[in-house]
């Protein structure tokens, strides 16, 4: 019972925090500190909001279905590789320098490359996508492969269990905490990565229409794109996180436990 009143009261203190930035930023631009044309003010914002619903809508659909595809196929590829890596310790030693060097190479460098090999199409936006998430991923599911108790371990040896069942009714459940955190992390870099690839090279999705609005220097529309694209990484977050406390019902119970120990030690 006492829960329920504090996470109330954080969300109606971030609720407080963010309407007071909106006024600070509406004041902001009514006195005119800042220019115009180089901030609009958030009615602006809000009104170009509501006037390219539709267009934004569209562009929106196609960004989050290149989003998806390269999200799924970037979990898949990260998943499968960890997995191969798990089994073949000489894979591993082999081929994890090369996935660290993926990620020294900048998105903005890799788009403009994919886009003259594969054309403006959807396939240059997913593979960066994928190319952006499967590290996080499968560095994630290593992590969490390495954190099963050897001793356990040992014990399914000598009770004669398979590497796949090893696999699944252990190193898999161990792995989910890391592999949920990655995944929260790749939401976010697959819809960035669809609209850098898109601003790069496209005809459809939030990318391409930033472009044109940013050529036409309708920066109230830029801001709402931006806004746009924060909620769709939100919503995205927040669908990960149902999934997660779906799939891991234990976690929930470990934290009320971990809260009653901490309570009880307080207290005495």
């Amino acid at each position: 019972m006492k829960k329920k009143p504090k996470s109330i009261n954080i969300n109606f203190s971030s609720f407080l925090t963010i309407i007071g930035v909106l006024i600070l930023w509406q004041v902001v631009t009514y006195l005119e500190w800042i220019p115009n044309f180089m901030l609009p003010s958030p009615i602006e914002v809000g009104r170009a909001f509501i006037s390219d619903f539709r267009l934004l809508l569209f562009h929106a659909k196609i960004t989050l279905i290149e989003a998806a595809l390269g999200l799924f196929f970037g979990v898949l590829s990260g998943v499968s590789v960890a997995i191969l890596m798990d089994h073949f310790p000489r894979v591993r030693e082999a081929f994890y320098p090369l996935l660290v060097l993926t990620q020294t190479v900048p998105t903005v460098a890799l788009a403009p490359l994919l886009t003259i090999w594969f054309g403006f199409g959807i396939l240059p936006k997913v593979v960066l996508i994928v190319i952006t998430i499967f590290f996080p991923v499968s560095v994630a599911m290593l992590n969490g492969f390495s954190s099963v108790d050897p001793d356990e371990l040992r014990l399914m040896h000598s009770m004669g269990a398979s590497r796949r069942q090893i696999l699944w009714h252990m190193k898999l459940p161990a792995s989910l905490g890391d592999f949920f955190s990655a995944l929260k992390i790749g939401v976010t870099y697959a819809v960035i990565g669809a609209v850098i690839s898109e601003w790069l090279g496209g005809f459809e999705g939030l990318g391409v229409y930033m472009t044109r609005v940013r050529k036409s220097y309708d920066f109230d529309k830029m801001f709402a794109v931006i806004f746009l694209i924060s909620l769709l990484s939100l919503i995205l977050m927040a669908l990960v996180n149902g999934l997660e406390k779906w799939a891991m019902p234990w976690k929930e119970e470990e934290e009320k436990n971990e809260n009653e120990t901490t309570r009880s030690i307080r207290i005495k």
